[in-house]
């Protein structure tokens, strides 16, 4: 496969807008800003009101607080979806243009293809996570916002795997051993990012504010069993279920890292091996920290959005790690 800067800069810079989206959108869930744009408009949304009458029109429905405070909110969700555009400009153009000038290799091209659906599908679940909010409850689907959530940082690995491929096109010892375990811990760590997704839909970080014991001193806490009727309805759910599955989930994640780290030791590896995995066993850690502190004071603003952008930083990591395992 030949490597090619221009084409890897692209794709990294894809990775770099993905990144400041999910963080923006970390942002507008945070504020309660998601709906604040209830219609979808490919021309007419790119720029906010730009007339007192046109924000008055977009306020209407909003009359229970202040205008300025609309704006804030306004604000978010409007750049939220004005990155999404300028992320489908910065991979079309140029990918028309490395397509007219064959600079992408046939392997590299029906990756691109994958990659093009991926983000028409993400703008599809952006519009059915705020569909939902708008239908009973002004509240979108947890279930939604962990879709959109999730499919986010699965196309920015993707995009990220897209470019390693590029980046080392020479062949890399694959040890089968640490490859799989790695596979193993990559489920695992996309599992805390759904949940993570559910505890952020349901404010469930709101609650049980305490470790490593929830509330009352208690492991498995009592009102995991009374907000739900069925087991799957209390984990998938519940907001005591669903702190309760995310929290356990961490201790999982930290711990399949752990035993990755220490048995690769048994391996020689490369320099890019040796680095991924440092990267992982540090970040996992540091995660692990800024979760419990989110959790224990009650999701500040900043510590929520940096747990997100942590969370990004160790998928990044995880990405690399295995596609240098596995190549």
């Amino acid at each position: 496969m030949k490597k090619d800067k221009s084409v890897i800069i692209w794709l990294l810079s894809g990775c770099v807008l993905v990144f400041v989206m999910v963080v923006v959108g970390g942002i507008t869930r945070l504020t309660n800003s998601g709906l604040s744009m209830t219609d979808w408009h490919l021309v007419t949304d790119t720029f906010p009101p730009l007339s007192d009458a046109a924000w008055q029109q977009a306020f209407e429905a909003y009359n229970n607080f202040q205008l300025a405070d609309y704006k804030f909110i306004y604000f978010w969700e409007w750049f939220h979806r004005f990155i999404g555009r300028i992320i489908g400009l910065v991979f079309l153009v140029p990918f028309v243009y490395f397509l007219i000038k064959k600079r992408i290799d046939k392997d590299t091209l029906h990756k691109c293809y994958v990659l093009l659906g991926m983000g028409a599908l993400q703008g599809f679940f952006g519009w059915f996570m705020v569909k939902s909010g708008l239908v009973d409850n002004p509240d979108v689907s947890h279930f939604r916002l962990s879709l959109h959530l999730t499919f986010a940082f699965i196309t920015f690995a993707y995009t990220l795997w897209v470019a390693l491929d590029l980046m080392y096109p020479e062949k890399n010892q694959v040890i089968v051993p640490l490859k799989k375990l790695a596979r193993i811990t990559l489920v695992f760590l996309l599992i805390q990012i759904i949940y993570g997704g559910f505890v952020a839909g349901l404010n469930a970080g709101l609650i049980h504010n305490h470790w490593p014991l929830m509330s009352d001193g208690q492991f498995f806490h009592d009102s995991i069993t009374l907000e739900k009727d069925t087991w799957l309805a209390r984990f998938t759910e519940g907001k005591s279920g669903v702190q309760f599955v995310h929290r356990t989930m961490a201790y999982v994640v930290v711990s399949l890292i752990v035993f990755l780290y220490f048995k690769s030791k048994k391996y020689t590896l490369s320099k890019p091996q040796q680095n991924g995995l440092n990267a992982l066993i540090f970040l996992v850690f540091l995660q692990f920290t800024l979760g419990v502190f989110t959790l224990l004071y009650s999701v500040p603003l900043w510590l929520g959005l940096t747990h997100q952008v942590m969370a990004f930083f160790l998928l990044t990591a995880m990405t690399y790690t295995l596609h240098r395992l596995s190549k």
